[in-house]
Protein backbone atom coordinates (compact mmCIF):
# COMPACT_ATOMS: atom_id res chain seq x y z
CA UNK A 1 0.00 0.00 0.00
CA UNK A 2 1.14 3.54 -0.72
CA UNK A 3 1.70 6.16 1.96
CA UNK A 4 -1.35 8.06 0.68
CA UNK A 5 -3.54 4.98 1.23
CA UNK A 6 -2.35 4.64 4.82
CA UNK A 7 -3.02 8.33 5.39
CA UNK A 8 -6.54 7.95 3.96
CA UNK A 9 -7.18 5.12 6.45
CA UNK A 10 -5.94 7.35 9.29
CA UNK A 11 -8.22 10.21 8.21
CA UNK A 12 -11.16 7.78 8.02
CA UNK A 13 -10.46 6.62 11.57
CA UNK A 14 -10.30 10.25 12.72
CA UNK A 15 -13.67 10.75 11.02
CA UNK A 16 -15.17 7.84 12.98
CA UNK A 17 -13.79 9.46 16.13
CA UNK A 18 -15.47 12.71 15.12
CA UNK A 19 -18.85 10.97 14.73
CA UNK A 20 -18.51 9.35 18.14
CA UNK A 21 -17.53 12.72 19.59
CA UNK A 22 -20.97 14.06 18.65
CA UNK A 23 -22.44 11.35 20.89
CA UNK A 24 -20.22 12.48 23.77
CA UNK A 25 -21.26 16.11 23.30
CA UNK A 26 -24.94 15.18 23.43
CA UNK A 27 -24.42 13.09 26.56
CA UNK A 28 -22.59 15.94 28.28
CA UNK A 29 -19.28 14.08 28.89
CA UNK A 30 -20.80 12.29 31.85
CA UNK A 31 -18.49 9.27 31.91
CA UNK A 32 -14.86 8.44 31.28
CA UNK A 33 -14.67 7.04 27.76
CA UNK A 34 -11.78 5.29 26.04
CA UNK A 35 -13.42 5.02 22.61
CA UNK A 36 -12.17 8.29 21.08
CA UNK A 37 -8.76 7.84 22.73
CA UNK A 38 -8.47 4.34 21.21
CA UNK A 39 -9.68 5.49 17.79
CA UNK A 40 -7.13 8.29 17.62
CA UNK A 41 -4.44 5.89 18.81
CA UNK A 42 -5.39 3.47 16.03
CA UNK A 43 -5.40 6.29 13.49
CA UNK A 44 -1.94 7.36 14.64
CA UNK A 45 -0.55 3.93 13.75
CA UNK A 46 -1.64 4.26 10.10
CA UNK A 47 -0.63 7.95 10.14
CA UNK A 48 2.88 7.06 11.34
CA UNK A 49 3.26 4.37 8.69
CA UNK A 50 2.23 6.87 6.01
CA UNK A 51 4.76 9.46 7.18
CA UNK A 52 7.53 6.87 7.53
CA UNK A 53 6.95 5.56 3.99
CA UNK A 54 6.98 9.09 2.57
CA UNK A 55 10.12 9.98 4.55
CA UNK A 56 12.01 6.87 3.36
CA UNK A 57 10.98 7.54 -0.25
CA UNK A 58 12.25 11.12 -0.04
CA UNK A 59 15.26 10.22 2.14
CA UNK A 60 14.54 13.29 4.27
CA UNK A 61 12.00 14.65 6.73
CA UNK A 62 8.65 14.59 4.82
CA UNK A 63 7.75 18.28 4.97
CA UNK A 64 8.37 19.43 1.40
CA UNK A 65 4.82 20.50 0.46
CA UNK A 66 1.45 21.41 1.98
CA UNK A 67 0.22 17.81 2.17
CA UNK A 68 3.28 16.67 4.08
CA UNK A 69 3.36 19.73 6.35
CA UNK A 70 -0.33 19.33 7.23
CA UNK A 71 0.13 15.61 7.89
CA UNK A 72 3.09 16.40 10.17
CA UNK A 73 1.07 18.95 12.17
CA UNK A 74 -1.80 16.46 12.50
CA UNK A 75 0.59 13.73 13.66
CA UNK A 76 1.98 16.06 16.32
CA UNK A 77 -1.49 16.91 17.63
CA UNK A 78 -2.52 13.23 17.86
CA UNK A 79 0.74 12.14 19.48
CA UNK A 80 0.53 14.98 22.00
CA UNK A 81 -3.10 14.12 22.78
CA UNK A 82 -2.23 10.47 23.47
CA UNK A 83 0.29 11.62 26.07
CA UNK A 84 -2.00 14.24 27.65
CA UNK A 85 -4.95 11.83 27.49
CA UNK A 86 -3.26 9.48 29.95
CA UNK A 87 -4.84 11.74 32.58
CA UNK A 88 -8.54 10.69 32.64
CA UNK A 89 -9.90 14.21 33.06
CA UNK A 90 -8.07 15.39 29.95
CA UNK A 91 -9.03 12.39 27.83
CA UNK A 92 -12.02 14.26 26.42
CA UNK A 93 -9.58 16.46 24.49
CA UNK A 94 -9.97 13.83 21.79
CA UNK A 95 -13.66 14.66 21.38
CA UNK A 96 -12.65 18.22 20.48
CA UNK A 97 -9.53 17.29 18.50
CA UNK A 98 -11.06 14.64 16.21
CA UNK A 99 -13.25 17.07 14.17
CA UNK A 100 -10.25 19.36 13.60
CA UNK A 101 -8.07 16.39 12.60
CA UNK A 102 -10.67 15.11 10.15
CA UNK A 103 -11.08 18.53 8.50
CA UNK A 104 -7.30 19.01 8.24
CA UNK A 105 -6.93 15.49 6.83
CA UNK A 106 -9.57 16.07 4.14
CA UNK A 107 -7.88 19.37 3.26
CA UNK A 108 -4.47 17.67 3.01
CA UNK A 109 -5.90 15.07 0.60
CA UNK A 110 -6.84 17.72 -1.97
CA UNK A 111 -4.76 16.65 -5.02
CA UNK A 112 -3.12 20.06 -5.51
CA UNK A 113 -1.65 19.87 -1.99
CA UNK A 114 0.71 17.05 -3.05
CA UNK A 115 2.16 17.86 -6.49
CA UNK A 116 4.58 15.41 -8.16
CA UNK A 117 8.11 15.68 -6.80
CA UNK A 118 10.63 17.25 -9.17
CA UNK A 119 14.09 15.81 -8.63
CA UNK A 120 16.29 18.31 -6.86
CA UNK A 121 13.41 20.62 -5.92
CA UNK A 122 12.81 21.57 -2.29
CA UNK A 123 15.80 19.58 -1.14
CA UNK A 124 16.34 20.50 2.48
CA UNK A 125 19.39 18.35 3.01
CA UNK A 126 21.34 18.21 6.21
CA UNK A 127 20.39 17.71 9.84
CA UNK A 128 19.76 21.40 10.51
CA UNK A 129 17.57 21.66 7.42
CA UNK A 130 15.20 18.97 8.66
CA UNK A 131 15.49 19.88 12.35
CA UNK A 132 14.37 23.49 12.09
CA UNK A 133 11.30 22.60 10.02
CA UNK A 134 10.40 19.75 12.35
CA UNK A 135 10.67 22.04 15.39
CA UNK A 136 8.45 24.67 13.77
CA UNK A 137 5.76 22.12 12.89
CA UNK A 138 5.97 20.53 16.34
CA UNK A 139 5.29 23.96 17.83
CA UNK A 140 2.19 24.28 15.63
CA UNK A 141 0.99 20.96 17.02
CA UNK A 142 1.40 22.21 20.59
CA UNK A 143 -0.52 25.36 19.70
CA UNK A 144 -3.22 23.12 18.21
CA UNK A 145 -3.54 21.14 21.45
CA UNK A 146 -3.74 24.42 23.36
CA UNK A 147 -6.60 25.48 21.07
CA UNK A 148 -8.37 22.18 21.78
CA UNK A 149 -8.00 22.79 25.53
CA UNK A 150 -9.40 26.29 24.96
CA UNK A 151 -12.46 24.79 23.23
CA UNK A 152 -12.96 22.51 26.27
CA UNK A 153 -12.64 25.53 28.57
CA UNK A 154 -15.27 27.49 26.65
CA UNK A 155 -17.62 24.47 26.62
CA UNK A 156 -17.30 23.96 30.36
CA UNK A 157 -17.68 27.68 31.04
CA UNK A 158 -20.83 27.77 28.90
CA UNK A 159 -22.31 24.77 30.72
CA UNK A 160 -21.56 26.30 34.12
CA UNK A 161 -23.38 29.44 33.06
CA UNK A 162 -26.41 27.90 31.33
CA UNK A 163 -26.53 24.19 32.21
CA UNK A 164 -25.32 23.95 35.79
CA UNK A 165 -26.66 20.44 36.41
CA UNK A 166 -24.98 19.07 33.28
CA UNK A 167 -21.75 20.80 34.27
CA UNK A 168 -21.86 19.10 37.70
CA UNK A 169 -22.28 15.65 36.11
CA UNK A 170 -19.67 16.34 33.43
CA UNK A 171 -16.24 14.74 33.72
CA UNK A 172 -14.53 17.63 31.99
CA UNK A 173 -11.67 19.12 34.03
CA UNK A 174 -12.35 22.21 36.19
CA UNK A 175 -11.78 25.57 34.54
CA UNK A 176 -8.61 26.25 36.55
CA UNK A 177 -6.98 23.05 35.32
CA UNK A 178 -8.00 23.71 31.73
CA UNK A 179 -6.56 27.22 31.88
CA UNK A 180 -3.34 25.81 33.33
CA UNK A 181 -3.22 23.21 30.54
CA UNK A 182 -3.70 25.91 27.92
CA UNK A 183 -0.89 28.00 29.39
CA UNK A 184 1.55 25.10 29.58
CA UNK A 185 0.84 23.91 26.05
CA UNK A 186 1.29 27.46 24.76
CA UNK A 187 4.61 27.71 26.61
CA UNK A 188 5.77 24.40 25.10
CA UNK A 189 4.72 25.55 21.64
CA UNK A 190 6.37 28.93 22.08
CA UNK A 191 9.58 27.29 23.30
CA UNK A 192 9.65 24.94 20.30
CA UNK A 193 8.91 27.84 17.94
CA UNK A 194 11.72 29.93 19.45
CA UNK A 195 14.14 27.02 19.22
CA UNK A 196 13.07 26.35 15.63
CA UNK A 197 13.67 29.99 14.68
CA UNK A 198 17.13 29.80 16.27
CA UNK A 199 18.03 26.59 14.44
CA UNK A 200 16.62 28.07 11.21
CA UNK A 201 18.94 31.07 11.58
CA UNK A 202 21.92 28.77 12.13
CA UNK A 203 20.95 26.74 9.05
CA UNK A 204 20.42 29.63 6.66
CA UNK A 205 23.58 31.48 7.67
CA UNK A 206 25.81 28.50 6.85
CA UNK A 207 28.36 29.05 4.03
CA UNK A 208 26.62 28.68 0.69
CA UNK A 209 23.14 29.29 2.14
CA UNK A 210 21.11 32.42 1.64
CA UNK A 211 18.76 34.02 4.14
CA UNK A 212 16.07 36.50 3.18
CA UNK A 213 13.97 38.35 5.73
CA UNK A 214 11.61 39.15 2.86
CA UNK A 215 10.66 35.47 2.45
CA UNK A 216 6.88 35.27 3.14
CA UNK A 217 7.41 32.23 5.40
CA UNK A 218 10.03 34.06 7.47
CA UNK A 219 7.77 37.09 7.87
CA UNK A 220 4.83 34.84 8.79
CA UNK A 221 6.77 32.83 11.39
CA UNK A 222 8.12 35.99 13.05
CA UNK A 223 4.59 37.42 13.12
CA UNK A 224 3.28 34.22 14.77
CA UNK A 225 6.12 34.36 17.32
CA UNK A 226 5.28 37.98 18.24
CA UNK A 227 1.55 37.22 18.39
CA UNK A 228 1.99 34.33 20.83
CA UNK A 229 4.55 36.28 22.85
CA UNK A 230 1.99 39.06 23.39
CA UNK A 231 -0.69 36.51 24.31
CA UNK A 232 1.57 34.84 26.90
CA UNK A 233 2.71 38.17 28.36
CA UNK A 234 -0.87 39.37 28.72
CA UNK A 235 -1.80 36.15 30.50
CA UNK A 236 1.29 36.35 32.73
CA UNK A 237 0.40 39.91 33.75
CA UNK A 238 -3.22 38.81 34.29
CA UNK A 239 -4.39 41.38 31.75
CA UNK A 240 -6.05 38.55 29.86
CA UNK A 241 -7.14 35.34 31.55
CA UNK A 242 -9.99 32.91 31.77
CA UNK A 243 -12.48 33.20 28.93
CA UNK A 244 -10.52 35.91 27.09
CA UNK A 245 -7.35 33.84 27.24
CA UNK A 246 -9.24 30.80 25.90
CA UNK A 247 -10.64 32.81 22.99
CA UNK A 248 -7.13 34.17 22.36
CA UNK A 249 -5.59 30.68 22.25
CA UNK A 250 -8.36 29.33 20.01
CA UNK A 251 -8.49 32.35 17.72
CA UNK A 252 -4.70 32.50 17.38
CA UNK A 253 -4.48 28.91 16.21
CA UNK A 254 -7.37 29.28 13.76
CA UNK A 255 -5.80 32.43 12.31
CA UNK A 256 -2.40 30.72 12.14
CA UNK A 257 -3.78 27.73 10.23
CA UNK A 258 -5.84 29.89 7.86
CA UNK A 259 -2.77 31.94 6.89
CA UNK A 260 -0.24 29.07 6.96
CA UNK A 261 -1.21 27.76 3.53
CA UNK A 262 -0.63 31.07 1.77
CA UNK A 263 2.74 31.63 3.43
CA UNK A 264 3.86 28.06 2.68
CA UNK A 265 2.82 28.27 -0.99
CA UNK A 266 4.59 31.62 -1.43
CA UNK A 267 7.71 30.15 0.17
CA UNK A 268 7.74 27.05 -2.04
CA UNK A 269 7.30 29.13 -5.20
CA UNK A 270 10.58 30.91 -4.45
CA UNK A 271 12.57 27.68 -5.01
Amino acid sequence: MSDKAFFCIAVTVYGVGMLYSFFLWRKGFWRDDWVVYSLLGCGLIFHTIAMAQRGFSLQQCPITNLYEATAFIMWTIVAGFLVVGLWPRLRFLGAFASPMLFVLGVFALIPDMDPPVVEGAHNFSGALGSLHKALLLLSFGAFGLSAVAAAMFLTQEHDLKLHKFRAILSMLPPLQRLESTMSRLLLVGFGLLTLGIGVSGAYHFQPGKTASLGDPMVVWILAVWIFYLVLLLMNWRHAQGGKRFAWGALGSFLFMMLTFWGAMLSHLQRF
